[in-house]
């Protein structure tokens, strides 16, 4: 995979997977973190160009770590949080998320909003748990089934794409099972998906190509073409679902 052709796509989009503003302001509300006497430690796994964590920093009383692989995205995030005047509140670190360097039992919040997935769910819960303080909140989303049953196409290609999908039936049983209380879930509206990721993201192609001429870049643009397609078809089938759970 050219990661380098990748991170060049994505890193002019507000975000690099579904997700909203209003989405994780909701998470917020009901996470009952805003308005904390002392500064919360926050850790924003997989930020990409930070558009969460720049409202993380603007909403509660926290220092935010924001971590992601791509150094390209954290510069982006970097320029924004000066441009906003919360450069004192946000710290990025270029690291892999199986690679943590916080001490066990220190965060009061683990955010992973489209990220968690790249370890896989019961995976990242069992492993983020470990740095979060006796009642510290994990609010993560993850691609979610939204019923039993589904068309052949869709299954085979999350089933290639990310075996680990399941209902939210199945991803709170995790959580339970992880010892980590489930306190609110809600489905991502399909504006997530479409206005505020794949639109954007269609509007950059044709530029993108031009710049990129190759056979890598004509085929990363074919796979994200067929992936919008799929959504539009089958989003009666399947979205995103955020969950926060608090470690006890």
């Amino acid at each position: 995979m050219n990661y380098d052709l990748l991170i060049d796509l994505y890193k002019g989009n507000s975000r690099q997977g579904p997700g909203g503003d209003e989405q994780t302001k909701l998470v917020l509300r009901l996470s009952e973190l805003i308005g904390t006497p002392e500064p919360l430690k926050v850790v924003d796994i997989g930020c990409g160009t930070g558009a969460s964590t720049l409202i993380l920093a603007e909403t509660l009383n926290a220092k935010i770590t924001a971590v992601d692989l791509f150094q390209d995205f954290l510069d982006v995030l970097t320029v924004d949080a000066k441009t906003r005047g919360l450069s004192d509140k946000i710290t990025t670190l270029a690291v892999r998320m199986e690679e943590l360097p916080f001490e066990e039992n220190s965060l009061d919040v683990i955010w992973a909003e489209g990220s968690i997935y790249n370890m896989g769910f019961e995976k990242g819960v069992e492993y983020f748990k470990r740095f979060l303080k006796p009642g510290g909140l994990l609010a993560a989303s993850e691609i979610t089934w939204l019923t039993k049953e589904r068309p052949e196409e869709i299954q085979k290609y999350w089933d290639s794409e990310y075996p680990e999908i399941a209902t939210a039936s199945e991803k709170i049983r995790i959580l339970e099972d992880q010892g980590v209380v489930l306190k609110s879930y809600f489905l991502l509206p399909e504006s997530c998906w479409i206005e505020n990721y794949y639109t954007p993201l269609e509007n950059m192609f044709d530029g993108f190509l031009a710049k990129h001429g190759s056979e890598d870049a004509r085929a990363i643009v074919k796979a994200e073409k067929a992936e919008i397609a799929l959504f539009k078809k089958h989003r009666a089938y399947y979205s995103y679902g955020f969950y926060i759970a608090q470690k006890i």
